[in-house]
């Protein structure tokens, strides 16, 4: 198996992974543009353009681009992150040039119809709904806020319903032809695929665009803080970040393990502790996530508000601990778990040919899973201590609770804490 990529001379990229063996192929369309993308009037309207993409086009109806896909057996689907939104396919090896088209006619076309634009709109406020009803879910939203105050890659994926509320047809239009410009695309593909054949479907379909400035996003800047919400609920949910590499630092690898072998499964030392050992917490994991300038270590726990005192200080003293004695059998099994993960993945398509998209956006090359599997191996214990030393010596800190949080400690106590 053998990645190529193609660059056409507009700036479109064009990246293929064949797996042999396989029938069906993965393909999609990843944009450089998210919610960090987005003007402080915008917030929202990534998404909400992912949304109107399966709306319909000049060409297709919403209802005409659901059963194409699926007259073949195929799916179509899409998500928006805070750096990138992707719309994507799996088919069959024949169907791969019919994906390719509804991708780029979906993407490069839509209509933008009022009636469609006004239904979506309502499905997008109800998805909000739905987020702000789900604890588990909205904390993280709320972390992220309190980590990034008054920027962009603070600000939810979703979007205010207020907001949300005003977006019109040229709001949409803005935004695509500031951040929808060839050199901002990617066309990844694996599975069963050709990459000179797909080269040549793609030609006509994303050659013609003009090329286009891209503009860069806000920088980001972690900030200490803390964001309280009473409500009545069973649980207090508890989530913790402190500032992590960004992906291209040279200490992401220890970073990760460093939050894997903390809290990254059943033998962790925040599960083992707080659930097996206290009995604090039916779920409780930390992991690390990074972004192209900055990253966050988050701890996630829910438990009920008279536990909540005992486990946020736990939690501080396995931060401390594991800076202090975390062993090489603890950073063994976490490397283990990572590569296995990894490995485990790319027996996927899907999965693949993500990676391919993301991977030649930071590198603008596609490293070998040589290199990955190396550097994850590279990592020793006392890269893993030396790196939660360096987080805790910095002691920057963004807390978010939410629920019956009267006996939830303060920021600035845990702070204490985590200096004593």
């Amino acid at each position: 198996m053998s990645v190529e990529v193609t660059t056409l001379s507009n700036g479109f990229r064009i990246v293929t992974e064949p797996m042999p063996g396989l029938e069906s192929a993965a393909i999609g369309l990843w944009i450089e543009a998210g919610a960090r993308h987005e003007a402080d009037d915008q917030n929202g309207i990534a998404h909400f353009l992912e949304h109107m993409a399966f709306k319909g086009t000049a060409r297709r109806s919403a209802l005409q681009i659901a059963e194409e896909i699926e007259d073949v057996g195929g799916y179509i689907n899409a998500y928006t992150s805070r750096e990138m939104t992707a719309y994507y396919a799996r088919v069959l090896r024949p169907d791969v040039p019919l994906a390719l088209d509804i991708l780029a006619d979906i993407v490069l076309n839509p209509a933008f119809e009022a009636r469609e634009i006004e239904v979506e709109r309502g499905v997008i406020l109800q998805e909000i709904g739905q987020a702000l009803d789900t604890p588990d879910d909205i904390i993280f939203d709320w972390l992220q806020e309190t980590a990034y105050p008054g920027q962009p890659i603070g600000r939810s994926i979703l979007g205010p319903s207020a907001q949300v509320s005003g977006f019109t047809e040229a709001d949409l239009r803005c935004f695509t032809h500031a951040h929808y410009g060839p050199g901002q695309m990617i066309l990844s593909a694996s599975g069963a695929v050709d990459h000179d054949r797909l080269v040549r479907l793609a030609e006509p379909l994303f050659g013609h665009l003009p090329a286009r400035s891209q503009a860069n996003a806000v920088p980001a800047r972690f900030c200490n803080g803390e964001r309280r919400e009473m409500r009545g609920l069973e649980q207090v949910h508890f989530a913790l970040a402190l500032e992590a590499p960004h992906y291209r630092a040279e200490e992401f690898y220890a970073s990760q393990v460093f939050s894997n072998a903390l809290g990254g499964g059943m033998s962790s030392r925040l599960f083992q502790r707080l659930r097996e050992d206290r009995g604090l917490c039916y779920t409780v994991f930390a992991q690390s996530g990074a972004y192209a300038d900055t990253g966050m270590i988050t701890i996630y726990a829910g438990t009920g508000g008279e536990e909540i005192g005992a486990l946020a200080e736990l939690t501080i003293d396995e931060l401390k601990r594991a800076a202090e004695d975390m062993s090489e059998a603890e950073v063994a099994r976490a490397c283990a778990q990572m590569k296995a993960g990894l490995l485990m993945g790319l027996e996927s398509p899907s999965t693949r040919a993500e990676r391919l998209a993301k991977l030649l956006s930071i590198w603008g090359y596609v490293p070998d899973i040589s290199e990955a599997i190396a550097r994850i191996d590279a990592v020793t214990a006392a890269d893993a201590r030396a790196h939660g030393g360096g987080l805790l010596s910095g002691a920057g800190m963004a807390l978010a609770l939410y629920g019956p949080i009267a006996r939830a400690p303060r920021l600035s106590r845990l702070s204490e804490r985590l200096a004593a």
